[in-house]
């Protein structure tokens, strides 16, 4: 007997925070030194560029995810404004953001924990890597709110440490004064100031890497949290990365930054302003915030995985959950990939850089371009807040240029491969297997054509595969879809048709118009119907008059009454006077 799902509850403004803010503030620990290296003197200028573009990305995720309050970020806004085939690449570039993030922070982790024990061995480090990652599958695996609570205690803790540490460091310099800051701030950039500032910016934007992550558990959020956790990982960026940057100079001079204190920067500031104590316990806040980013990756890929199963890219197999609600064999396909790539790359993480920053700048940017969507073709759709047309023109240009500066930047060893080649390599397979999965009906009727016209020699062994392949297609296009019309008009009724049509696998559509009682469908509303019925041969078109009121009682009715899941129904675009919320409604689809 299977086990019944327990239904946990949702997740309030600090538990949120502290799952996608594990991931975003982590960035302290590295962005710094970074920033440094290629911004020098003006690299807290940069960060403070960074804050400043992050403002306006506040606004771009509350209206998006506000209109769209559904799991996917930048996925979802894009299923819902444009293709499956656009928003499927998305989800891909999301992916793989996960996954650079999972085995990158792990790593950084068990760096930092063996630092403090001088362990140098890379078995050891592997092994300790794998570990880490398995650790967070199981809690992942335990339920969304046990997580949550390791995810707040590492949080309070990060906070608490920084607070320390930059208490410690100010009055390290009231002390010692001004003078390191002063050997800084006359240097000049090696290559211009506009070149360091162009690649001190397009480095700084790591510093907001994890932002995305609160857009792809929405659903796990109490209503109105959303906004808040956008908020408050806003404030720690904004404040924590600029001013350690501005500490870190008031210390310490740019070439020990960019040198031999690059990966430890945070640690040795600790240890220059209260000793060895204070470097100690940043190494342990370094292991716990980045394993916390680790958390952060298997709740979010869940949600996107999950997202993506239900709207039949991925397989169903995923679908399964154990007693606690946790998808466990979506986070068990996560951990393996993961762990995969570590002992290919034998730890040597850096080869994941490429893909870590070119695929999360990219997905910040698919984010700006599904607000510009929205706001074309989903403009009645109700929204808590909206985002200014100038600050997308300025969230797209600076993720543009962060982008390219990125692309153009030259690997840190001559050895290593650019950014972007390395981003290929894992890009390419990732988006073949979804565009498989996306065709897969059409596939596997070039594999039958293949197979009958190659064996027909053998007819009789190859009409018993003909006939399991074409119960597979048809049992792929058996799923019926519901377009529910709110009006007489054939031109909408046709483009629900031509989305069902290039973007589901499906023989039949019922369009249902729902009707108080004694009205009746008007005639030439039928007279559509019929049209369209013989407008797309492939497709049963059946009209279905309803009798009652419009919402979410009745869309659940409907959806038990003919077994088609709720990511199967569609509507056109509500306007304000709608009275329900669209998650209200389980999941329905906007095709219009």
């Amino acid at each position: 007997m299977e086990a019944k799902v327990k239904q946990h509850k949702k997740l309030g403004e600090l538990a949120a925070t502290a799952i996608s803010g594990n991931d975003i503030s982590s960035s302290v620990l590295y962005v710094s030194a970074l920033a440094i290296a290629f911004a020098g003197k003006y690299a807290f200028i940069t960060l403070l560029i960074v804050a400043l573009v992050l403002f306006f990305f506040r606004k771009i995720y509350g209206e998006v995810v506000g209109a769209l309050p559904l799991n996917g970020g930048a996925y979802n806004a894009l299923l819902n404004t444009t293709s499956k085939r656009l928003a499927s690449m998305a989800a891909s570039l999301t992916l793989l953001s996960y996954m650079a993030t999972a085995v990158i922070s792990a790593n950084e982790a068990i760096h930092y924990l063996f630092h403090i024990f001088h362990v140098e061995e890379n078995i050891y480090v592997l092994s300790g890597t794998t570990a880490l990652l398995a650790t967070f599958a199981g809690l992942a695996i335990m339920g969304i709110s046990e997580s949550a609570k390791v995810a707040i205690g590492i949080f309070l803790f990060h906070l608490s440490t920084m607070l320390v540490l930059i208490l410690s460091v100010f009055l390290y310099v009231m002390r010692h004064g001004w003078g390191i800051f002063s050997l800084n701030w006359a240097t000049t950039p090696e290559h211009g100031v506009a070149m360091a500032i162009f690649f001190g910016f397009a480095a700084s934007m790591l510093g907001i890497s994890g932002f995305e992550s609160s857009a792809n558990f929405v659903e796990e959020q109490e209503h109105g949290v959303f906004p808040k956790t956008l908020r408050n990982m806003w404030m720690v960026v904004s404040i924590l990365n600029p001013l350690m940057a501005f500490l870190a100079l008031a210390v310490l001079q740019i070439p020990d930054i960019s040198g031999p204190y690059k990966e430890t920067l945070l640690s040795k500031m600790g240890e220059m302003s209260a000793g060895g104590w204070l470097s100690v316990i940043i190494s342990i806040d370094a292991f716990l915030v980045l394993s916390g980013a680790v958390l952060t990756s298997y709740i979010g890929v869940t949600g996107l995985l999950e997202r993506m199963t239900l709207d039949r890219i991925m397989p169903n197999y995923f679908l399964k959950k154990n007693a606690r609600g946790a998808s466990f064999r979506i986070i068990i396909f996560f951990f393996l990939m993961s762990v995969s790539v570590l002992w290919i790359t034998a730890g040597n993480v850096k080869t994941l850089a490429g893909v870590y920053t070119i695929s999360f700048l990219s997905v910040m940017l698919l984010f700006v371009i599904g607000n510009l969507l929205l706001k074309a073709k989903r403009k009645h759709l109700p929204r808590p807040e909206y985002a200014p047309w100038y600050g997308l023109f300025i969230a797209f240009l600076a993720v543009g240029v962060a982008l390219i500066g990125n692309i153009v930047m030259k690997p840190e060893n001559s050895d290593d491969l650019p950014n972007y080649q390395v981003f290929l390599i894992y890009f390419i397979p990732t988006i073949l297997f979804i565009l498989v999965m996306l065709n897969r009906t059409m596939l596997l009727k070039v594999l039958l054509k293949l197979v009958w016209n190659i064996f027909e020699p053998i007819r009789e062994f190859f009409l018993k595969l003909h006939k399991r392949i074409d119960a597979l297609i048809n049992d792929i296009n058996s799923q019926e879809f519901v377009f529910f019309t709110k009006g007489n008009s054939i031109s909408n009724l046709n483009k629900a048709m031509l989305y069902i049509r290039n973007n589901e696998h499906t023989k039949k559509v019922k369009v249902v118009k729902v009707l108080k009682e004694g009205q009746k469908p008007s005639e030439k509303l039928m007279t559509y119907i019929e049209l369209l019925d013989e407008e797309y041969p492939d497709i049963d078109i059946e009209f279905v008059p309803i009798y009652g009121e419009f919402g979410p009682g009745l869309i659940k009715k409907l959806s038990k009454e003919w077994n088609i899941p709720i990511n199967f129904m569609f509507i056109g675009s509500p306007d304000e006077k709608f009275p329900y919320r669209l998650e209200e409604l389980g999941g329905v689809r906007l095709i219009i």
